[in-house]
């Protein structure tokens, strides 16, 4: 992994999960990656969020021959947490997200801006995994380093 100190949230609390929840991650968003739905790109990806009580939900991109309605792995993933009722981004945010994809010529895939937007909502102190399958180098950021001064609408306006 690539070393990088502990980040801190917007309280100054330390963010940070276990090597086993990390293992757990991306084994979550490699073994989903096999049933992403890619077609016309041939370009699988799997996502996979460790949510505030300890649980994993993954997701795979799926296409459609109309491409702007595809959703991307990590949408797919913070989809399955909402609908189960476990992530808010006020009262249960995301604590991190693992993001796995075999790369191009430029090295790991990150999170396309719509993801990144919508990770952000969800949980802008998350950490970020991005990994090659079966890789042993994985590349830590957080959602800051991705999407700095990121867009929020609160009801105040």
């Amino acid at each position: 992994m690539t070393d990088r100190p502990n980040e801190e949230d917007e309280s100054g609390e330390e963010l940070e999960i276990t090597q086993e929840q990390l293992a757990q991650l991306l084994q979550a968003a490699e073994q989903v990656r096999q049933n992403a739905y890619a077609p016309f790109s041939n370009f699988h990806v799997g996502a996979a969020i460790l949510t505030s009580s300890g649980n994993i939900y993954a997701g795979a991109n799926v296409e459609n021959s109309s491409y702007g309605l595809t959703i991307c792995a990590e949408r797919s993933a913070i989809g399955s947490a909402v609908s189960d009722g476990e992530v808010d981004p006020l009262t249960a945010p995301i604590i991190a997200i693992a993001i796995v994809a075999k790369p191009g010529d430029e090295g790991v895939v990150a999170p396309c801006g719509a993801c990144r937007q919508v990770i952000n909502e969800f949980g802008p102190d998350a950490l970020v995994y991005l990994a090659e399958p079966g890789a042993s180098e994985v590349h830590q950021l957080t959602m800051r380093d991705l999407l700095p001064m990121s867009f929020k609408l609160t009801g105040e306006q």
